[in-house]
């Protein structure tokens, strides 16, 4: 069984997807942009949309009972690879005591709405 997690402190989905889906003790975590869910529009620049991505998965989180520290796979997407260590800092303030899941980070052609930034997160929540 599956569950749909949805919270209106994040972005609603931009296309026929869910927020996050709950199965088999897991949260899978669509990509987030770094979209203002009071706004609709896109930070300005690459901290501030991973900061704000960051933040609209924390969201989610939070509306599943759990936080980062049960998140165990991010997958980030970027629209240009030169931002990996400003991504980086903002990234690693999110977690604490070292407790970083794993992680794939990937150059992209484009993203939707000209992001520069996209990160997805798996989470475990337990059974």
């Amino acid at each position: 069984m599956k569950k749909i997690i949805s919270t209106e402190n994040a972005p609603s989905a931009i296309g026929p997807y869910s927020q996050a889906v709950m199965a088999g003790g897991f949260l899978f975590i669509s990509g987030q942009l770094g979209i203002n869910p009071s706004t609709g529009k896109l930070e300005e620049g690459i901290e501030a949309q991973t900061k704000r991505a960051m933040e609209n998965i924390a969201a989610i989180l939070s509306s599943a009972g759990i936080a980062f520290d049960h998140v165990v796979k991010t997958t980030i997407l970027l629209a240009d690879i030169n931002d990996f260590p400003h991504v980086n800092e903002v990234y690693e303030s999110f977690f604490s005591n070292d407790n970083f899941p794993a992680r794939a980070t990937y150059a992209v052609a484009a993203l939707p709405k000209g992001a520069l930034i996209e990160i997805e997160a798996t989470a475990y929540v337990g059974s």
